[in-house]
Parts: structure tokens; sequence; C-alpha cells
């Protein structure tokens, strides 16, 4: 397979010809997906708690007595019914890790790149420099390659003077 190697203008400066063995059948693609899902998950925190009616502070004494005070029969203070009372159910500290089987090899990273290479997700430019540190400008060389949405830009640059502005906060979804 051969990617189309553009410059900053979005003009064609020729091809590149994928040297790893791309995974073309249907193999795999649970796998990632799996993968994906897995990794997700364990990025979640599950730290919502809420108190049990065991849990609120407050007496065990009844708020009035059972009869002659013309209101309802009330146990506790604590009760769901009321209010700053305990939560019926609610959540509760948890691990949401799921468990990948299997060893995530390079076969994941070569099934996941060549799924985008075949959708034609994957842009190759020359020389990555601009002429100053503004998102405005990388703004424009990102809407001059047409992207949209979330991009991920991998450099082999060594001038840090160039990377440490933030790129993160570009707008790239306009």
């Amino acid at each position: 397979m051969k990617l189309t190697i553009k410059d900053t203008k979005g003009n064609s400066q020729g091809e590149l010809e994928v040297k790893f063995p791309l995974v073309e059948d249907g193999k795999g693609t649970q796998a990632v997906h799996d993968f994906v899902v897995a990794y997700q998950a364990a990025q979640r925190m599950g730290t919502a708690c809420t108190k049990n009616v065991g849990e609120v502070a407050g007496t065990n004494k009844k708020p009035w007595r059972q009869k002659g005070t013309g209101a309802r029969s009330r146990g506790l203070i604590a009760s769901p019914l009321w209010r700053g009372g305990g939560v019926v159910f609610g959540p509760k500290p948890r691990d949401l890790a799921r468990k990948f089987h299997g060893r995530p090899g390079n076969w994941l990273c070569a099934k996941a790149l060549s799924e985008r290479l075949h959708a034609g997700d994957v842009v190759l430019i020359d020389d990555l420099k601009l002429a100053s540190p503004k998102t405005k400008d990388f703004v424009g060389l990102l809407t001059a390659l047409d992207l949209k949405g979330t991009a991920l830009i991998i450099s082999q640059a060594t001038d840090k003077k160039t990377w440490l502005w933030p790129l993160a906060m570009c707008p790239m979804s306009r």
C-alpha cells in the first residue's frame, strides 16, 4: 500500500510504500475492541459514594411519640423518606477495570494501524515547521490538510522550542 506525502500547504510531495505487513482480513477486530474497552474502563475512577441509613449521622431515637401528635409514625430521621436521610441502593466505590484475555502484542498495533490506513485516516507530512508558535498558524495547517475532529500528531522533531507550545489546546473541530 502506498501513502501520499503532503507538505504544509496540502500539496502532494510524493508517495511512501508501507514496509510492514498489513492485517487484511477481519482477524483481530474484536481483540482491538476488547483492548480499547478494557483500557478505557481501567481509566475510570469509580469513586461515587452515598450513605445508606446506617451510615447517616443521627440518633436512633424516634422523632416524636407513636400516637397523639397528629403526625405520621416515623422511625428514624436517617430514613430515606426524610430530607437528609440515607440513599436507597446508592453508588459505592468499586473497581470498573475489565480483564483483557491474551497479551497485547505488536499485532494489536498493526491491526489498528491497518484499519486506519485502509480507512484513509493517516496523513504524512513532509516537514512540519511553522513560522511562529501561534494557534492561528496551526489551525491554518490543519485546515490546509483537511483534518477534522481529533488528530494525533507524531513528529521526529528535535527542536524543543517548536513543540513546547500547547498543541492540545488547538480547536480542530471547526
